[in-house]
C-alpha cells in the first residue's frame, strides 16, 4: 500500500519560508530598508525615532520614514504630525497623499 507522510516535505518547505522570507517582501520595502511611509516635515522632526500611530518613525531632519502600519495613510500621517509637526509631503507605498488629504492631516495634528 501507499504510505504517505507529511513530516518530510513539510519540514524543508518551513524552514525555506522562513529562510526566504525577506525576498518575499516587495522590492519597494526592501530598498527602503523596511520604510513603507515617506514623510517631509515642514521644521526638523523633536526626536530621532519616535513611536506614532503603533509604529516607530525614524527622522532625520525633515524626513522622517515608517514601517506599514495597519491604518489607512491619512491616519497614519496625522499620527505623525502630532507627534512631529506639520507634515508637508507624506508617501505610502510610493503614492503620495493628495493635497486635500495632506490638509486633514495636518488639521488633525
Amino acid at each position: 500500500m501507499f504510505k504517505f507522510s507529511f513530516a518530510a516535505p513539510v519540514v524543508p518547505m518551513f524552514a525555506v519560508a522562513l529562510a526566504g522570507g525577506a525576498a518575499a517582501l516587495p522590492v519597494t520595502a526592501q530598498a527602503a530598508g523596511g520604510a513603507y511611509y515617506r514623510a517631509e516635515l515642514a521644521s526638523p522632526a523633536p526626536k530621532g525615532k519616535f513611536v506614532a500611530r503603533g509604529i516607530v518613525w525614524s527622522c532625520e531632519g525633515t524626513n522622517c520614514v515608517g514601517a506599514r502600519g495597519t491604518s489607512r495613510p491619512q491616519m497614519m500621517c496625522a499620527g505623525l504630525a502630532k507627534e512631529a509637526g506639520e507634515v508637508k509631503g507624506f508617501i505610502a507605498d510610493g503614492k503620495a497623499l493628495e493635497a486635500e488629504d495632506l490638509a486633514r492631516c495636518n488639521g488633525a495634528a
